[in-house]
């Protein structure tokens, strides 16, 4: 006899990509922040958009909005699935359905873009975020909503007190209803048995679409719900049908425990850079070398990475860094840093703890300590970035935690 297979929801994936960015300038000055260069060879949205590739669920939209070309034009050249069953990667501009305003927020960006849920007609909406670091497997999040029958399911993680003022916070029951939600509160409540930490909202959702369409439009001219975090999920935890995902239990191939649960929002120049340097420790706390569960983007055609004495015969040290395709150390001093593809470290430069973007070069006798520089800079003979903070805030912007960073082209 046969027994047909329970159909797997029909999945439609949106992710938020339109905020302005201001914290992370100046590297946000002409990009949008989801395309900011990261780990060498990605853009931060890469990671956001691997875990639904390999998770299959191949219908995506990007909501797009500030300074959106290099985000669109790496998600065209980059994100590219076969047609054959209808799968798609596409970025959508704002469509000004109220008229010519840009997105008010989150929940106003969903609104102005209801006619590609209603079109494609999912069970389900995935609505997530496109500037964090991490691996997840977004199949058991809508496992875990599809069973527990909740209007919408917000994916949650503990963070640190301090920290956790900047997020959504939740406060749940036993059985995973959420009894109350804050958004950036000055007091967060804390974790049951945990006066230290708190559990945060990652910024991701599953919503069933009628709950989302329901949710996200006007039922009066000024009646509208117009922020997820703000507004959404606490009208959803009044109403009784908001449910929460704990993101530590989710399971994905080919990570190890130290990895398991890792999360970090890049939305400041310090929380960019500590998440780069992750990369790079001896035993990473992310590993990109996960061939199970990959990172995917576009690499362009580029020689190997070399490594050679100088031009006077100088040796090359490299230690505890990540050279990308194209890039050439002669007879330089790279230590703790990753290099882009197309950098060039010439000899008697030095480059530690610092994250160098596509096209720079160092010039001899150059030194760079906990610095990020943009893409095309050469940073002159003898030059010293990094040493003295005063002489450099005269230049450069300068992080709460004295990263220097050098913007795009920069002329010394």
């Amino acid at each position: 006899m046969y027994i047909p297979l329970m159909a797997e929801p029909k999945v439609l994936v949106i992710v938020l990509a339109g905020g302005e960015g201001k914290r992370m300038l100046p590297l946000t000055e002409d990009r949008a922040k989801p395309a900011v260069p990261f780990g060498g060879g990605y853009r931060i949205i890469d990671f956001a958009l691997s875990n639904f590739a390999n998770a299959r669920y191949l219908k995506i939209v990007v909501l797009t909005q500030y300074k959106s070309h290099s985000l669109d034009r790496h998600i065209s050249q980059t994100w590219r699935f076969s047609t054959l069953l209808g799968s798609y990667v596409t970025p959508v501009p704002a469509q000004m359905r109220r008229g010519p305003h840009w997105f008010a927020g989150s929940a106003d960006a969903i609104y102005q873009n209801i006619n590609l849920i209603t079109d494609e007609d999912p069970d389900v909406v995935c609505v997530f975020g496109a500037d964090h670091i991490y691996r997840m497997d977004p199949r058991q999040l809508v496992a875990q909503h599809m069973e527990s029958g909740a209007g919408v399911t917000v994916a949650a993680i503990p963070v640190g007190y301090e920290e956790a003022k900047s997020f959504g916070v939740i406060e749940s029951d036993a059985a995973g209803k959420i009894k109350a939600f804050h958004e950036k509160s000055p007091n967060p409540p804390t974790m049951p048995g945990d006066d230290t930490r708190c559990l945060a909202s990652m910024g991701n959702y599953v919503f069933n679409t009628s709950t989302l369409i329901d949710i996200v439009s006007p039922t009066g001219e000024d009646d509208q719900y117009t922020d997820i975090g703000g507004h959404i999920i606490p009208a959803l935890t009044a109403a009784g049908v908001a449910h929460v995902y704990d993101f530590s239990k989710n399971i994905v191939p080919g990570q190890d425990e130290r990895e398991k649960g890792y999360w970090r929002d890049v939305g400041t120049i310090d929380s960019y850079y500590d998440a780069n340097m992750d990369l790079i420790a001896p035993v990473p706390v992310f590993n990109l070398y996960n061939s199970r569960w990959p990172v995917y983007t576009s690499h362009e055609s580029q020689p190997p990475a070399k490594i050679s004495r100088g031009a006077g015969g100088e040796p090359s040290f490299v230690d505890g860094s990540l050279l990308c395709a194209g890039s050439i150390i002669s007879g330089g001093h790279v230590e703790r840093s990753i290099l882009s593809p197309d950098v060039v470290v010439h000899h008697d430069a030095h480059v530690t703890d610092s994250i160098v973007f596509p096209g720079s070069s160092i010039s001899p006798g150059a030194r760079i300590n906990r610095c990020i520089i943009d893409k095309n800079v050469v940073v002159p003979p003898g030059a010293r970035i990094g040493f003295d903070r005063a002489a450099d805030a005269e230049r450069f912007t300068i992080s709460d935690r004295g990263i220097v960073v050098i913007p795009k082209g920069h002329v010394f």
